[in-house]
């Protein structure tokens, strides 16, 4: 039994603390994004954008887990030389755009559904209170408001989530270039 929860041989440091970097560079870009863009408070906005990266960096370290051993034996030679060593070996630049990409789309979604879903349950106690007092005008006015703030939440998303993307792109064209001089 203990066995099984030794440290593994080989741990990839470099991965890990770039893992680390990068959580640390998108936290405050996403969280000063829903601070202006939704107008949430420093406290709130920074409790958000440490909590949706936290859980899409976890889901995708999981996905990446659950669909490692099911790749083909070359692919999984190619991503493991990435990941340990750093290094591209075969048509892995090729696949690299297209695997970011669904990344990106992925991070967008979870982070949506998962602001969505804590904001919803952070504010339903004061929303029961409230709707007991509103007029049937105050109701729509209510759900007007909630639409466009659904609309504006997909959008400050999408905006924070391409500017942490793009600052980490540089951060590893940056990795790339020092390691080649």
């Amino acid at each position: 039994m203990l066995d099984e929860l030794s440290l593994p041989k080989v741990l990839p440091v470099g991965t890990i603390v770039f893992q680390t970097l990068f959580l640390l560079v998108a936290i405050p870009i996403e969280s000063y994004i829903l601070h202006r863009a939704i107008k949430f408070d420093k406290k709130t906005s920074v409790f958000y954008a440490i909590a949706l990266n936290v859980l899409s960096t976890v889901l995708g370290w999981n996905v990446f887990f659950l669909l490692e051993p099911i790749l083909p034996v070359k692919m999984k030679s190619d991503l493991m030389s990435y990941v340990f060593f750093n290094t591209f070996q075969g048509n892995l630049k090729t696949n690299l755009f297209l695997i970011g990409f669904v990344i990106f789309l992925g991070t967008f979604v979870i982070e949506t559904l998962f602001l969505k879903i804590l904001m919803i349950i952070l504010r339903e106690g004061r929303n029961q209170l409230d709707l007991a007092e509103m007029t049937q005008r105050e109701k729509s006015l209510a759900k007007q408001k909630l639409k466009m703030q659904n609309n504006n939440l997909i959008t400050t998303i999408l905006i924070a989530n391409t500017i942490s993307y793009t600052a980490i792109s540089l951060l590893i064209l940056a990795r790339d270039f020092l390691k080649r001089t």
